[in-house]
């Protein structure tokens, strides 16, 4: 092994006795386990409200001890010491990784290079509060002197995903509904201009004002689409409106002035905070605080601090984010389940499942070690997930009686909302809860041939009726669904994501293979230009690739320059052809 290389994690005893502990774990089924109350009391933990039951996992008390001596094979306690210390783990991009700094109390000192970070992320906190104060009361004005009611955030991947995930949980909270009352918000991803019509559907340039998120203001997606939407503003209102109606989270001042925006209107973020865990930077505070106010804002991220102390100090064995991770890990590396479902049992959590496929599959789909070396193991999981019951009349089959898919069931004790009819045996919010309660013991204890024939099914059905069980999950109940355990959920799943990428030996904070195809795009975007402009011929595709953009090219209208125009759905901008 080269110089200053270390060996992978699936070289070390600990590794090996667990590999070996799977055939313990193969003679067990989860019908047994579940009768052994002793083995399901500790498993059954509990932090600041959060209930987290391990006990369908494929585990007995020697798998946890194992597990955890992989823990410390891997230097995981030391690996969470440095993350809160400010040292830059981020390796490839000799960063700090500090997500957790961003929701730190005023008087938490959380250095980097040597500087208490927390008081500048307070300063933006502050700014943040005062400027959506301004907005929300209206003495902030549009250029027509109109409040501005409406908030359009244009980003992409975790400029978007984190900010929709929370303000998706928030939007049927009754405080928070309340508290948005007569606003709305809206966000732009997408660079398809279904996007663009979609967004600025029924709004009013008047009345609308818009974040553009983009640390270096150079995302291409994301700038072609404010570059857009600018031209929305203008055309009604005039280039002076933008200052008035748009407004920035960069921390590219010099290209957010040269955009029209008053470089005093931008609020910064840095670059020890990463795409997908920026929802509790500006990214997401800003719009989420216009819509909401910064008071349940601050109640997020409180509840997201709750769960950063207690994975920063609680005992690995109690430790909750150190938990799941290490299941996942089980489940993945030694188990050979290379997916994962995450089914909340709460329509307010719809966008939780997308948003974690890239804080997961992001970060842990890697292939190298943090050393550049190829792992002889594969990291990561599929994640996929939808809210149930909706997913259990979509997906639920495969996971039943298809492949082995571990889940992550999430369920609420007091909905958002309240629904009981009379002369029904229970409220619908119990109703749904009945299935988060049964699907998991589905899973577990499966359905034996004993059992049909007990039942007196028909011989020739009894094969398709069998299920296996043996299927492992877990379960996550929050005491209801707030701003604070908005907050608690995501932290959950942020650390258990870096618990995954720590014993994988992986670096979890950088994403190279997001870059590649960006690279690529731009070469097919200047032949494209080339070609419907100047009508030039295509070179240097493969036959595949010119095959098909020839197609696609034959099928646009050939674009009329030296004299061009803006050209717009007639919904989004009236007075333009199509």
């Amino acid at each position: 092994m080269a110089s200053g290389q270390h060996a992978p994690i699936s070289e070390s005893a600990a590794w090996a006795d667990l590999k070996q502990h799977v055939k313990t774990i193969e003679g067990t089924h989860l019908r047994n386990l579940m009768q052994d109350n002793n083995r399901c009391e500790e498993l059954i933990k509990e932090y600041d409200g959060i209930v987290v039951d391990l006990s369908r996992q494929r585990v007995i008390h020697d798998t946890v001890d194992k597990l955890l001596n992989l823990a410390e094979e891997a230097k995981l306690k030391e690996k969470i010491d440095q993350m809160f210390d400010g040292v830059h783990i981020n390796e490839t991009e000799n960063r700090s990784v500090l997500h957790a700094a961003l929701r730190a109390p005023r008087d938490e000192v959380i250095n980097c290079d040597g500087h208490n970070v927390v008081p500048a992320v307070w300063d933006v906190l502050d700014k943040i509060d005062a400027f959506s104060d301004q907005i929300r009361s209206g003495s902030w004005l549009g250029s027509t002197g109109k409040p501005l009611t409406d908030v359009v955030a244009i980003g992409i991947g975790g400029s978007f995903l984190g900010p929709l995930f929370v303000h998706t949980a928030m939007q049927t909270e009754p405080g928070c509904a309340q508290a948005a009352k007569g606003r709305r918000l809206r966000f732009l991803a997408n660079v398809d201009p279904i996007d663009v019509a979609r967004a600025l559907l029924d709004l009013n340039q008047e009345t609308t004002l818009v974040v553009i998120v983009s640390k270096t203001f150079t995302t291409a997606e994301t700038m072609l689409n404010a570059r857009t939407v600018r031209t929305w503003i203008t055309s009604a209102l005039g280039v002076e409106a933008v200052s008035k109606h748009m407004v920035a989270v960069s921390t590219n001042l010099k290209l957010v002035k040269e955009f029209g925006i008053d470089p005093a209107n931008a609020f910064g973020f840095w670059d020890w905070v990463g795409g997908r865990y920026s929802v509790c930077s500006a990214v997401g505070v800003l719009p989420l605080a216009l819509q909401y106010g910064f008071s349940h804002v601050k109640k997020f991220l409180q509840g997201a601090w709750s769960i950063d102390d207690h994975f920063r100090s609680a005992p690995l064995e109690s430790n909750l984010p150190v938990l799941l991770g290490l299941m996942s890990v089980w489940n993945v590396s030694f188990l050979g389940c290379p997916a994962r479902a995450i089914l909340p049992y709460c329509q307010a959590l719809a966008k939780l499942a997308p948003h974690i496929q890239q804080v997961s599959m992001e970060s842990n789909g890697k292939g190298v070690s943090l050393d550049g070396v190829p792992l002889p193991f594969g990291t990561g999981e599929i994640d996929f997930g939808e809210p149930g019951t909706n997913g259990q009349h979509s997906f639920y089959q495969l996971i039943h009686q298809g492949r082995v898919i571990p889940c992550d069931f999430i369920g609420i004790i007091k909905s958002q909302q309240s629904v009981y009819l009379k002369g029904e045996q229970v409220s619908n919010h119990d109703e749904l809860m009945c299935n988060f309660f049964a699907q998991a013991d589905a899973l577990a204890y499966g359905k034996t041939r004993e059992e049909l024939v007990a039942e007196k099914v028909p011989e020739a059905l009894i094969p398709h009726k069998m299920f296996s069980g043996n299927r492992q999950s877990l379960s996550i109940l929050l005491p209801n669904l707030t701003p604070y355990t908005v907050g608690q959920l995501l932290a959950l799943y942020e650390h258990r994501v870096a618990v995954q990428g720590w014993i994988w030996g992986i670096n979890s904070f950088d994403q190279w293979g997001v870059e590649l195809g960006k690279s690529l795009a731009g070469k097919v975007r200047t032949q494209m230009n080339a070609a419907r402009t100047k009508t030039q011929p295509l070179s240097g595709f493969n036959y595949s690739t010119t095959t098909l953009l020839t197609r696609y090219l034959q099928g646009k209208t050939q674009l009329l320059y030296p004299d061009p125009h803006d050209v717009f759905p007639s919904n989004v901008l009236p007075g333009f052809e199509k």
